[in-house]
């Protein structure tokens, strides 16, 4: 990820902006860093999905794998054949 900071200007409605501010006023940090945390917990949900995703894909491939390595463990191994 790129170090640094980037200005930025954006426009939300009013409620959530009085949300920021309380959320910045109890932990007290910037506005900014309210964003910074929101959009943070953002990218991390996103890629535990995706991670989410990648593995129960994975988990699909290993089990057919699996599955003929078996059959032809037990053709080589023990002479069965279906």
């Amino acid at each position: 990820m790129a170090k640094g900071t980037v200005k930025l200007t954006i426009s939300i409605p009013h409620n959530l902006m009085a949300v920021a501010d309380e959320v910045a006023r109890e932990k007290r940090i910037s506005r900014s860093k309210v964003v910074h945390l929101c959009l943070q917990e953002l990218a991390e949900k996103r890629l535990r999905q995706r991670m989410e995703y990648g593995y129960r894909a994975m988990a699909g491939e290993n089990a057919a794998f699996a599955a003929e390595a078996f059959k032809l463990a037990d053709e080589v191994v023990f002479g069965k054949d279906e």
